[in-house]
């Protein structure tokens, strides 16, 4: 304890002393007399402590400066302390402040620069007027007196009568004797009479005088006329480095203090302004005095690397699906091969029982014939139950030692357990299709208390396949036995509770019309019938006849048109919107997507309209069975293909058309010409299909345009439409040969009725026979004949007039309107246009943003569950399209590389002129790509949002896979956003040729306007207005931040003339994806409200 108080105490003393040293020192160098002679400063044991005690006060002024000047030099120094600490922090080497204490014999205080001065020093570089070689007359150096320390490179010291406070902000002290050089490793500047240390970074060394220039080097100045005793002095000046440039360390060089400079070594690079010298990377040469590092080994490294990667991705894109889809056609083979092979075992077992029943049945007639018929009647019942049982039951048990006992106890089976059989079967046709699940079933004891086997499919893809086929294999075999038509198939059709029950729907119309608003003409008129569930009903009729506009009115998407009568929904007078769930409507043209496969479309639409309670096992069926019945097993692993690359047939391409409408199981099927363009043996394969959506009770209406007679024959209804929108015939295919007989219209031997009918409709057939119809009496004929009214304007033709009194009628009483739209005169007619035009898009609009109640109780899938199926359909699409990412890639490439050789970075302007080409150069190349992914989707788009798609999904999944392709620095990133936004608003708004030429000239002209002086305000708020300006000041911002040091002057000029701040980095990204954001919003609700339908 007495050790601890001893050192306690010795350390106390210690302190005192130090302390008592520290401030005699202080003491002695505020009061130490220039004129002495006083060989202290020179004493190596004082010295260190003098300096520190100097250093100390130049240190404190940090603060003070930073209350004069902080708010003006807010802009370009964003941590005041940190930048002043890495200009002016000296404490690693005190060498050259040394130096200067024993120049000066300790006056070094009383010749440094107050805090005042420093003010004044720095203020005159926000004065605009202020001269490059000059400062403002000030207390020591003006018109009346011109001391020579006044002299670029001289400092004078202050009077010891006079007190220097370093800290006092205010008061220039007077400073006009012992003018002396200024000290190596210190300024002075050009009217102050006071040094100012260098900035690190900087090499500060006494002149010489070149004798024959009078330049005093390496600084920039000349002796003053008339002095002769004058000499060079030290540095003169701190500034931007245009202006100073002598006194930034050179290239090549470090100065690790202010009063020395060393040779970069080899193997370091040193740039203009370095404290320390650094390593050049692995591979790259950096010899003696070298400014840069030469990575041009890691240039040919990166361009080859990348070329390979380009390469491969070029060559090899596709193998990373096909791999996938190898594996899944494996898994799908063997089930379906799996599937075949038990549906053949259970072929033969079923042949193998018919056999035994009817040896059976044999031996019984036999044993019947033999014993006597005195037998009793139990007996006899008993036989009955026997046989019975045996042929209810399924052979495709195996044999079994005890199978005779298990006969013979079934005869006790009491009347009570007789559906106990109906039961058995069904057990047996379970273990048919999974035979690892016969547990708790002895089929050897006949045992009563059978164990219900729950069926579970897990879900793996060999299991899921394996599911699918087997159902695939019961339902052909279903279809075999309905073909049979024998009263057992029916009856198991009618008992069959498996078959997937759909909502019905019966749509009826009732004196339908439509009028085209523009031109009032009528597209439908007095169209009254009705489409029913479970049958196909084939639309046909002359060009002309409003057989696509029928379709659309019945599915609620005619647009431009006035329409009057009734559409009822189950006999319920409600919108045809509130069951867009369940409604596919297959267009003319085949909108398929070309860089997918046939499954992968069929598989996507399936996901997103599909209910979502439906389980993946299930899916998987309705997907497997849409495949197998339109005939598209061989090409399911196959591109559809695009105009550019060739992939599956024409026909082909139509069935996937229609197939995206039937995977999604809808009641209602709406077909527009779905033959056209397939042969009559691919017509017929797709008429079949849809007859077995139709034995679901889908209600399938479909445009044909002259289908052969067989194909004519396999539809249930008929619409049959003249010119004008007027129904011929409405009814049943079998009964319209027998309707048109009755008119006196018979159709000759070996011509199609259907094409006969059309024939007489167009005009080019007149009807023979007795018949003194024209076709123009054909739709009122109808009318009468089932009692419809007639309108005014065709009641004369009702009536049976003469032609002649018909043709008599004035033109004005035929026509009214006609004679209307004649008289009126052009101003009137552009009117008349652009009104309706107007109220074309207003139908639009209410049609894209119309709400209705769901009434289908279909829970599809969300937003974010739709996002996730969009965004693997992108990917898959984007990694197919590799190949012209890689091209991009490679131009983005080479113009990289052009503008890196010809644009020069200057540490003077911080790279502006090099960002302002890459801003334009990198804007060009992303807004082109980013063309791509909405202007080559609009179809696409058009029919899946018609279809009650999510189109905020499909929007997010486009610009997510663009910005994971494109993914970089946050300061990329944010303009990459800006970039494409704009890219996207671009491709959706204009047509495509339109688009490319914007978005060629959008960026040279917003950058061009940016980068002009803001003379105005109203060019000021242009520059605001383009995404360039803040693209560029975040690039220049974000550079200039890593110059410090003697390059902080430099610094502040430059962003002073730009009208930029440091701290507006994070303004300026805010305002990139700001503008990113309002683009891509303008773009979504553009494409909302004004797509095409």
């Amino acid at each position: 304890m007495s050790s601890k108080k001893n050192l306690r105490i010795f350390n106390l003393w210690t302190t005192l002393i130090l302390a008592t040293v520290v401030l005699s020192l202080v003491r002695l160098v505020r009061s130490q007399d220039v004129n002495g002679d006083n060989n202290q400063f020179s004493n190596p044991a004082t010295l260190p402590l003098i300096t520190q005690v100097v250093y100390s006060q130049i240190s404190n002024l940090s603060a003070v400066v930073e209350k004069s000047i902080g708010n003006q030099s807010s802009f370009c120094i964003k941590h005041w302390d940190a930048d002043w600490n890495r200009a002016f922090n000296f404490s690693s080497n005190l060498g050259f402040l040394s130096s200067c204490i024993q120049k000066t014999n300790g006056d070094i205080t009383r010749r440094l620069c107050t805090a005042a001065e420093m003010k004044f020093y720095m203020n005159s570089f926000f004065e605009t007027s202020a001269s490059e070689n000059y400062l403002k007359p000030n207390k020591n150096c003006n018109l009346t007196s011109w001391v020579p320390g006044c002299e670029p490179g001289w400092a004078c010291s202050a009077g010891l009568d006079q007190q220097v406070d370093l800290s006092d902000a205010k008061v220039i002290p007077a400073r006009t004797l012992d003018c002396q050089t200024c000290c190596e490793g210190f300024f002075c500047p050009h009217g102050l009479t006071c040094m100012i240390p260098c900035p690190l970074g900087s090499y500060c060394p006494l002149a010489t005088l070149n004798k024959t220039t009078g330049v005093c080097e390496p600084y920039l100045y000349q002796l003053p006329p008339g002095q002769p005793n004058h000499t060079c002095g030290g540095a003169n000046i701190w500034a931007d480095v245009a202006s100073s440039s002598e006194i930034f360390c050179s290239a090549g060089s470090f100065c690790p203090t202010t009063s020395h400079s060393i040779t970069c070594s080899r193997g370091h690079y040193c740039r203009m302004g370095s404290t320390s010298e650094k390593s050049c990377f692995k591979l790259s040469s950096c010899n003696p005095s070298s400014a840069k590092q030469n990575i041009q080994a890691y240039g040919i490294l990166l361009l080859a690397a990348l070329s390979t990667l380009l390469l491969v991705i070029y060559n090899c894109s596709d193998q990373v699906l096909t791999s996938r889809e190898r594996r899944l056609a494996q898994s799908r083979e063997a089930a379906a091969r799996s599937a075949r092979e038990v549906a053949k075992a259970h072929q033969r077992w079923k042949a193998a029982k018919d056999a035994a029943k009817k040896h059976a049945s044999g031996l019984q007639a036999h044993l019947s014939r033999t014993f006597s018929r005195k037998k009793d009647a139990t007996n006899h019942e008993k036989l009955k139950i026997l046989d019975q049982f045996k042929s209810d039951e399924d052979p495709i048990l195996p044999p079994h030692p005890h199978t005779s006992d298990a006969y013979l106890a079934s005869t006790a089976i009491s009347v009570e357990k007789k559906a106990e059989p109906r039961d058995l079967m069904q057990m047996i046709e379970d273990i048919e299709d999974n035979p690892d699940s016969c547990q708790g079933f002895n089929t050897g004891t006949g045992d009563k208390n059978v164990k219900l086997h729950v069926h579970k499919v897990k879900k793996t893809h060999s299991q899921m396949f394996k599911y699918a086929y087997a159902q695939l294999e019961k339902e052909r075999a279903q279809q075999q036995e309905n073909e049979k038509l024998s009263f057992s198939g029916i009856v198991k059709l009618a008992t069959n509770t498996e078959l997937r029950k759909r909502p019905l729907l019966e749509i009826a119309f009732k004196d339908l019309t439509l009028t085209l608003k523009a031109k009032n003409k009528h597209l439908l008129r007095c169209v009254t019938g009705k489409i029913k569930p479970g049958r196909i009903t084939a639309v046909m009729g002359p060009s002309g006849a409003g057989k696509t506009t029928f379709l659309s009115a019945v599915a609620g998407k005619a647009i431009g048109c006035r329409m009057t009568g009734l559409i009822l929904v189950n006999g319920k007078n409600e919108s045809i919107h509130s069951y867009k769930k369940i409604i596919g409507f297959v267009p003319q043209d085949d909108i398929v997507h070309g860089n997918l496969t046939v499954e992968e479309n069929l598989w996507f639409s399936a996901n997103c309209r599909l209910s979502t309670d439906l389980s993946k096992p299930d899916k998987v069926l309705i997907v497997e069975r849409v495949i197998e019945f339109l005939g598209l097993q061989t090409v399911r692993a196959s591109l559809v293909g695009t105009v550019e690359k060739r992939g599956i047939s024409g026909g082909q391409r139509k069935r996937v058309n229609v197939g995206l409408e039937m995977v999604m199981e809808p009641s209602l099927l709406i077909l527009d010409e779905p033959t056209s363009g397939l042969d009559s043996a691919s017509s017929q394969q797709l008429l079949r299909a849809l007859r077995r959506e139709a034995l679901e009770g889908v209600n399938v209406c479909t445009v044909v345009h002259q289908p052969s007679y067989a194909l004519f024959k396999m539809f249930d209804d008929l619409i049959l439409l003249a010119k004008g929108g007027l129904t011929v015939y409405h009814g049943p295919v079998k009964k319209v040969e027998e309707y048109f007989a009755g008119l006196g219209i018979n159709v000759p031997e070996r011509v199609n009725p259907p094409d006969h009918f059309i024939d007489i409709l167009e005009g080019i057939v007149v009807p023979s026979g007795s018949s003194s119809l024209s076709y123009e009496e054909l739709p009122i004929r109808w009318m009468l004949h089932n009692g419809y009214p007639v309108p005014p304007d065709m009641q004369q033709n009702a009536a049976g007039l003469p032609r002649s009194s018909v043709d008599a009628t004035p033109a004005d009483e035929k026509n009214p309107s006609g004679a209307r739209l004649e008289e009126q005169s052009l101003a009137g007619e552009i009117w008349q246009g652009m009104r309706s035009n107007v109220e074309m898009q207003r139908d639009k609009i209410q049609l894209n943003f119309l709400k209705s109640k769901d009434l289908t109780n279909r829970r599809t899938p969300g937003v974010f569950q739709q996002y996730k199926y969009f965004l693997g359909r992108v990917g898959k699409q984007r990694l197919r399209e590799a190949k012209i990412l890689a091209m991009d890639y490679l131009i983005l490439l080479l113009a990289g590389a052009c503008l890196g050789s010809i644009v020069k970075v200057k540490d003077q302007s911080f790279g502006a002129d090099a960002y302002t080409y890459t801003i334009i150069a990198v804007s060009l190349l992303c807004k082109i790509a980013a063309l791509r992914s909405f202007a080559l989707d609009r179809l696409h788009y058009w029919r899946e949002s018609a279809s009650g798609m999510s189109s905020l999904a499909y929007f997010l999944s486009k610009d997510t896979i663009d910005h994971f392709i494109q993914r970089s620095s946050l300061q990329y990133t944010s303009r990459l956003y800006c970039v494409t936004g704009i890219a996207y608003a671009l491709a959706i708004v204009f047509e495509a040729g339109t688009a490319q030429l914007w978005s060629v000239l959008l960026p040279v002209v917003l950058t061009l306007i940016a980068t002009q002086p803001e003379d105005s305000k109203f060019m000021k708020i242009a520059a605001n207005l383009c995404y360039p300006k803040w693209a560029l000041e975040a690039f220049v911002v974000a550079n200039a931040e890593k110059y410090y040091g003697v390059w902080l002057i430099t610094r502040c000029g430059a962003l002073l003339q730009s009208g930029y701040n440091l701290h507006d980095w994070s303004q300026c990204l805010v305002i990139l994806i700001f503008i990113g954001v309002v683009c891509r919003l303008i773009a979504f609700l553009w494409m909302v409200t004004f797509q095409k339908k």
